[in-house]
């Protein structure tokens, strides 16, 4: 199943537009502003230009070159994503204090604008915002190289058999891996799954960037994910865009089950709970029969028998709350990934990261394993959790 061209297209140029606005942005203050014409302002034009070049570059060679002699290029394409963001935002929070100060000064007579001042104040302000992205692009980059955190958390569940009290699910989200997330790390991820040694997994979206051609050698250590009631999966929006259908058929080799729009019955000492999986909210825009559809996976369903239902986008707890479900395992946020990016994404999510309740659904939102786009996290430490479900009080 191929991604629709349109949709491809417009994520494509919107991504395209905001980069080339943050690239101006940053010339405009770092370069226009601090180095008179001439040779240095051209130099300088030239590698922040260079810098623009290698995230397209870079993702680029791994079409042409495959991901191990690739990756380097696409992690410093990726990279610099990452610095260009943290940049722009110290840059734009700079400016807005110089207004604010400026605007707050009793206002002169006119007098004639004093260029060198200007410009000793721009390269002041340039260093300023050179020395503290640096600073938090280098932290950045070693919270987004360190190996997730183990996350515990307790859901106590309405009616819960006192068979299923202490079940544990090993919650996975958002792995991303492919051009810069390799093989090696998704081991690591299998072995500090395994040890927690969970009654049932839940994977929850966007576990791949790249086609199975591309990278059935790196999800292979999925095949080892060990569990008692075994090892599932829903789609994330990442799915739709590298092939979903031959993603859901090569999972299911490895023992990693789908559930697109159904429901799969756990039994314990005579109990039993139900886990639910809805393919991803935008999964309707890419045809071939996908889209969620919560109502037909709780259709039949014992009453009062508890649900848990796997959903990458913490948008579809709505629907969940409406049928009855009691625990929602989501992703797709991150977390934020780079702070203060959580804040643009909580205008289109009800929640970014950990437990929350939405009348009696309760909602836990993993800050995902791997990352997205720069190899970076900011206040967001990448996780596994561990989801218990305790009866509730």
């Amino acid at each position: 199943m191929a991604p629709p061209p349109l949709s491809f297209l417009v994520f494509v140029a919107v991504l395209s537009v905001v980069a080339a606005a943050a690239h101006l942005y940053a010339w405009r203050r770092l370069v226009r502003d601090v180095l008179p014409p001439g040779r240095r302002r051209t130099g300088a034009t030239l590698v922040l230009v260079t810098l623009a070049a290698t995230v397209p570059v870079g993702f680029s060679l791994w079409r042409w070159l495959g991901a191990d002699a690739a990756r380097p290029f696409s992690w410093a394409g990726a990279a610099w994503a990452g610095v260009l963001f943290l940049l722009v935002v110290v840059l734009g929070v700079l400016d807005v204090a110089r207004t604010v100060a400026a605007r707050a000064r009793p206002r002169r007579s006119e007098a004639p604008v004093d260029a060198g001042r200007r410009r000793f104040l721009a390269r002041t302000l340039a260093g300023v915002a050179g020395a503290t992205t640096a600073g938090a692009a280098a932290t950045a980059l070693a919270q987004g190289a360190a190996a997730p955190e183990i996350v515990r958390v307790r859901v106590p569940i309405h009616g819960l058999p006192p068979a299923f009290d202490g079940f544990s699910i090993a919650h996975l989200s958002d792995v991303h891996v492919g051009p810069i997330l390799h093989r090696a790390f998704l081991e690591d991820v299998v072995a500090r799954t395994n040890a927690l040694d969970p009654d049932l997994v839940a994977i929850t979206g966007d576990l791949v960037d790249g086609s199975v051609e591309d990278l059935a050698d790196v999800v292979a250590p999925l095949a080892s994910l060990r569990a008692r009631h075994g090892v599932w999966f829903t789609t994330g929006n990442h799915e739709y865009y590298m092939g979903a259908d031959a993603w859901l058929a090569h999972l299911a080799t490895l023992g990693v089950r789908p559930l697109r729009n159904e429901r799969t019955t756990v039994e314990r000492e005579g109990a039993a709970i139900d886990v639910a999986g809805v393919d991803d909210a935008s999964a309707h825009r890419f045809g071939g029969g996908h889209g969620a559809d919560p109502d037909r996976a709780l259709a039949g369903r014992v009453p009062g028998r508890p649900v848990v239902m796997l959903a990458h986008q913490p948008k579809q707890v709505h629907d969940a709350r409406r049928l009855g479900v009691d625990l929602v395992l989501a992703g797709h946020t991150h977390g934020g990934q780079i702070a203060p990016f959580g804040w643009l994404v909580r205008l289109a999510q009800p929640a970014v990261a950990g437990l929350h309740r939405f009348g009696d659904t309760w909602l836990y939102v993993s800050r995902g394993v791997g990352t997205w786009g720069p190899p970076m996290r900011l206040c967001n430490p990448a996780e596994i959790a561990l989801v218990t479900l305790v009866p509730e009080a």
